[in-house]
């Protein structure tokens, strides 16, 4: 009997103790923590969804914080749990990734855009830089950025996309080549990482933390606040477009003006398979003088390469413009009449793309699964890369836009966690299509995704040395061969801020280990 009684006895404490742990690592244990903001339960579907429409991955719940401490709070709560808690924790931004990056099934997503705390602030003077929240949206740092008459140097095509999610990744456009990423023109973080802490960082401060965030898909720690490197704004912008019948000259032109000691602010090229009406459809953006003889052009159904410029300029120095646009014109082999030019305002310009989305949602065609993929392609295979990708693989552009331009490795940093191709010069070709809902046509989700995996399998073959822009990867081997010799200070960088790997499930690169014990 004595036996069977203390039996008993260690049975219950037992069971008491593994009672205690499941409540813990329940995410009602969340209820009892203190915080500025609140956790909500209950409205949790919208964090299970994103621009690419392809995941929906629920979580159990969503923290609106108000301050960088709820957030610390949180983090610190579940880190605290141990191995016995299987919750993980992502930060959400606008909502604009494409592969469930930014989800947490089962786990805590954060609602960055809620966090409050310090306003936004732009300090001017001889290295001028603006202090923001991680939540912030680009849009709203250039409107506070120019009543100063000063603007971030490097940007994203789309501008409703926050700090904190362009910076874990690197942040490109057509003015990387002269400045590099946005990643690049960062001073200072602060950072919450994957224990709780909040450290501020810098490149004489946790320098090693600072470089591990930016680029770091997340996983090293949640950008709270970010100063950002300005520069004088322009007033207004020469906007042109050319086109291009050969492959070959508009990607020898592209490589011209990167290099070029005088050239244009933005440089970006798009391909496009020639429709009716499509330089004529043109002129409701453009100058009413651009050529005439442009409505005489036809593609007789050639892929076409379409090289997109900008130049800066203030309303005092234009009457300088036109002779250095001529300039920098002549020394390209474009189609002459094919030639597009207007003036817009600088904010005008870099907001572009929400003008599309704008009559997108209007029409019900933004909320549409977006199988998007961006590659790095290495100068020196492009070609390769061209022949083979547009004349054989993609014989319709239709599904969406695909840019292709190149950058200068130099204006990369390379103690950042950002993986690019080994090479001086190399371009980001990026397919950014729209699939129709329930279609099995070629706009059609499966029929995009197949000419996807056949673009990643020819990269392979034809050992490009490409590596992929907002990476996807469905295996851990998938992710180490991503980063190649740099997986080894990825893992370890991982070990060091995030060791419980709490921190950004969504990009499947670590697996939160489990205890049953």
């Amino acid at each position: 009997m004595l036996f069977i009684r203390s039996f008993m006895i260690l049975f219950l404490c037992y069971m008491t103790i593994r009672i205690n742990l499941c409540f813990s690592s329940n995410p009602y244990s969340l209820r009892t923590l203190s915080v500025d903001g609140h956790f909500s339960f209950d409205e949790v579907h919208h964090a299970a969804e994103d621009f690419g429409n392809m995941f929906q991955l629920l979580p159990l719940a969503v923290l609106y914080p108000k301050s960088v401490s709820d957030i610390a709070t949180t983090i610190r709560h579940i880190w605290n749990m141990g191995p016995n808690s299987e919750l993980t924790v992502a930060a959400r931004g606008h909502s604009h990734s494409l592969q469930g990056q930014a989800q947490a099934h089962q786990g805590v997503v954060i609602n960055m855009e809620s966090l409050q705390g310090p306003e936004m602030h732009v300090y001017t003077g001889n290295y001028p830089y603006v202090d923001a929240s991680g939540g912030e949206l680009w849009i709203d740092i250039l409107r506070e950025c120019l009543k100063y008459g000063l603007a971030p140097k490097s940007w994203t095509d789309y501008l409703h996309l926050t700090v904190g999610g362009t910076l874990s990744n690197a942040g490109v456009s057509g003015q990387a080549f002269r400045h590099g990423p946005q990643i690049s023109n960062v001073h200072h973080m602060e950072v919450v990482t994957g224990k709780g802490e909040v450290l501020n960082c810098s490149e004489k401060q946790n320098s090693d933390l600072f470089h591990s965030v930016l680029g770091g898909l997340g996983q090293f720690g949640i950008i709270t606040r970010a100063r950002i490197s300005l520069e004088p704004a322009p007033d207004m912008v020469r906007w042109i477009r050319v086109l291009y019948s050969d492959f070959t000259t508009f990607a020898a032109d592209q490589e011209h003006l990167i290099g070029a000691e005088t050239t244009f602010d933005y440089i970006e090229g798009f391909v496009i398979i020639n429709r009716t009406g499509l330089l004529n459809n043109w002129r409701s953006s453009f100058n009413p003088q651009d050529p005439v003889q442009a409505s005489q052009f036809h593609s007789d159904g050639r892929t076409l390469y379409c090289l997109e410029l900008a130049k800066y300029f203030n309303r005092d120095t234009a009457d300088a413009l036109n002779e250095e646009v001529g300039n920098s014109l002549s020394q390209l082999r474009y189609i002459t009449s094919t030639l597009f030019q207007t003036e817009v305002p600088y904010i005008e310009f870099l907001d572009r793309v929400h003008v599309s989305e704008v009559k997108l949602r209007a029409k019900g065609l933004w909320e549409v699964p977006h199988p998007w993929l961006n590659l790095l392609i290495p100068k020196s295979k492009i070609n390769d890369f061209a022949d083979e990708v547009f004349g054989n693989i993609l014989t319709d552009t239709s599904n969406g836009p695909i840019l292709i331009y190149p950058v200068n490795k130099s204006k990369w940093d390379n103690r950042t966690s950002a993986v690019i191709p080994e090479e001086d010069i190399f371009y980001l070709v990026a397919f950014l299509t729209s699939a129709v809902p329930s279609s099995t046509g070629t706009d059609g989700l499966e029929h995009i995704l197949t000419q996807n995996k056949r673009i990643l399998e020819f990269c392979e073959i034809a050992r490009l040395g490409m590596k992929q822009y907002l990476p996807h990867y469905s295996t851990h081997e998938e992710w180490k061969a991503h980063f190649g010799p740099r997986w080894e200070v990825f893992s370890q960088r991982k070990s060091t801020y995030d060791p419980m790997a709490i921190l950004a499930p969504g990009q499947r690169i670590f697996q939160k280990a489990i205890s049953f014990s």
